[in-house]
């Protein structure tokens, strides 16, 4: 699987180490690397399809320094796509108000139900891409009935719908942004951190450094800004449990097997 890492933050703070830890990860997760910095509304992606200590850019990126106050960063071991950089995350979309979403994921959609469609519409292979591509459908929707401003409160409750449709079956560990706000999930156990440290609020899926990391709360949509939880989502019950069989299959299908 993938691992994520994403900083929330009210002023900006220095998270180089972090990421030079996090990116010698990708011993394990060999097929692509990315960040998306955000500033004043503001994304800034890069990524390659290549392992992020094979990257002489990324080498030179982490000698300059990274001082941020929202940024998320991705390491990918591919099971769905393949390894090219229209399947590399982050995973960016804009709505039809202009908003511009950014999305990574760590996990597998084993059962595709209304991401079926997106096959065909999508750039790339993965089905990390095809959750984007729905979340931000169903956000256009919701702007075409909405008669007044489609503030945050009404975008978190499109998101916290699409992650309680995906994750019965799939494993749905995901950290996205609209450009203002941070959202988080994951629906399996063991499977994401947060460290708080009163500068900002980290996220990372393998505690990094000396801090105090505990686990991000289960199956609920979480949301940050300036370094604080804005709001918490209703607990579903989309617990992901690995199967080694469906995995095989998956692989199976994808192979052409």
């Amino acid at each position: 699987m993938c691992e994520l890492f994403a900083v929330s933050a009210g002023e900006k703070v220095r998270v180089t180490e972090l990421l030079k830890e996090f990116f010698s990860h990708s011993r394990e997760h060999s097929n692509g690397w990315g960040i998306a910095v955000f500033e004043h509304g503001v994304q800034n992606v890069e990524r390659e399809p290549v392992r992020a200590s094979a990257s002489s850019y990324l080498k030179s990126r982490l000698a300059a320094g990274f001082e941020v106050t929202a940024m998320m960063a991705h390491i990918r071991k591919a099971t769905m796509g393949h390894v090219e950089y229209r399947n590399t995350h982050p995973f960016v979309k804009r709505d039809e108000s202009g908003r511009t979403w950014t999305l990574i994921h760590n996990g597998t959609v084993f059962e595709p139900g209304v991401l079926n469609p997106y096959v065909h519409r999508q750039e790339g292979t993965t089905d990390s891409e095809r959750i984007l591509l729905y979340l931000v459908d169903r956000i256009n929707e919701n702007l075409e009935d909405a008669l007044g401003s489609f503030d945050v409160n009404e975008r978190f409750r499109v998101a916290e719908d699409v992650v309680r449709i995906l994750a019965p079956g799939n494993k749905l560990n995901l950290v996205f942004s609209d450009g203002e706000y941070l959202y988080v999930h994951k629906n399996a156990p063991g499977t994401l951190y947060i460290l708080e440290d009163g500068k900002g609020v980290f996220f990372s899926t393998r505690p990094l450094g000396k801090g105090d990391w505990n686990e991000v709360p289960q199956n609920q949509l979480l949301i940050y800004k300036d370094g604080q939880r804005i709001q918490v989502g209703a607990m579903h019950t989309g617990t992901y449990v690995e199967n080694e069989e469906q995995i095989r299959m998956l692989y199976l299908e994808y192979a052409g097997l």
